[in-house]
């Protein structure tokens, strides 16, 4: 199996690159973001390689990481989506933006790129969501609050001032991170009760008048 490619850009095709190695040229697919940042012919380039083995073909695919190249594999774990759907995905979300769109729910953004409906975004973010919070780079409570969101679960004055942003032209992530935080709820006692107010002090009691003097 080839793992990492290190030579000399030869030629590009529509979805590909042709890496002269050694006097031998691999043809290697790639994402258009990837493409773009490749050299023009003649230039020095390494790409870490996914081999995919059929059996009329042996097909490879490229990334200009081990990290992207992860990503490739984890988005291929989702029902319905193939190696084209998860070339297609990363050339339009870097895997940063792919992470952290996914913590936080953002089906729309996933759904920006060609080829994938809503239901498939909506597969993606909801299959992948335990497993992107660890390579997302946003506040975790965030993470957590549009998670809750999401499942219906965060507070109403909260809801409300999302929408409120939402309606404002914000995205729903944006959205979610400038909100107020929940107002946590008050103490209890270990019992689960809530605490006793404690008892108020007793007045003083008025001091008796002195008793008149006798004459």
């Amino acid at each position: 199996m080839i793992g990492k490619l290190k030579g000399l850009i030869d030629s590009y095709g529509e979805d590909y690159v042709i890496l002269d190695v050694g006097g031998v040229g691999y043809q290697v697919h790639c994402a258009g973001r990837t493409l773009q940042a490749l050299p023009s012919p003649g230039g020095a380039a390494v790409l870490s390689i996914e081999t995919y083995v059929r059996e009329d073909a042996i097909k490879l695919f490229g990334f200009r990481s081990d990290h992207e190249r992860e990503w490739f594999r984890l988005l291929q774990t989702v029902q319905g989506v193939g190696a084209k759907v998860a070339l297609a995905v990363l050339g339009t979300l870097p895997p940063t933006d792919l992470a952290n769109a996914i913590a936080l729910r953002d089906k729309a953004a996933v759904a920006r790129t060609p080829g994938v409906g809503p239901k498939v975004a909506e597969r993606i973010v909801s299959e992948l969501k335990d497993k992107a919070p660890g390579f997302a780079d946003v506040d975790p409570a965030v993470v957590q609050l549009s998670g809750a969101i999401d499942n219906n679960r965060a507070p109403r004055p909260v809801t409300d001032a999302i929408s409120a942003l939402v309606n404002l032209g914000y995205g729903q992530p944006q959205a979610a991170a400038a909100a107020p935080a929940p107002t946590p709820a008050p103490s209890t006692a270990g019992n689960g009760a809530p605490a006793p107010a404690a008892s108020p002090s007793p007045a003083p009691t008025p001091s008796a008048s002195p008793a008149p003097a006798s004459k």
